[in-house]
């Protein structure tokens, strides 16, 4: 089974850009059918789901972040990437990346359609 690990800063200040990287191990981020999504979990609220990134590169956005987010990948290095724009204290919270198994990633969700989450990283934005 995959494992996933993610990586980046752990303090933004705000109207900055968060940017992490969340690296595979165990299977090809092309593998046929697979999405690589990223959630994050603030204090007392529900996971979020951001965006994935499919098997073929195609990406997919919550409309609650789809004017600032942007996923991308680096095949040679098996990794994908999140890179979030314009954060403010509300932004703040742990971040994962994991393997999403629905098959209409528009769909409601809960934290069994995430696979192989990464341990999570917690972000902070400094006001």
């Amino acid at each position: 089974q995959e494992q996933l690990k993610e990586s980046g800063p752990g303090l933004v200040n705000t109207s900055q850009t968060l940017s992490l990287t969340c690296t595979i191990s165990g299977a090809p981020i092309t593998t046929s059918n697979y999405g690589w999504s990223w959630i994050r979990q603030s204090p007392g609220k529900e996971l979020e789901w951001m965006g994935v990134i499919a098997y073929d590169g195609n990406t997919y956005y919550s409309p609650s972040f789809v004017s600032r987010i942007s996923i991308t990948r680096d095949t040679s290095k098996n990794q994908f990437s999140l890179h979030l724009s314009d954060v403010t204290p509300e932004d703040t919270a742990v971040y994962y990346c994991a393997r999403d198994v629905r098959a209409n990633y528009y769909s409601t969700y809960t934290a069994r359609d995430f696979k192989s989450r990464s341990p999570g990283t917690q972000v902070t934005v400094s006001s």
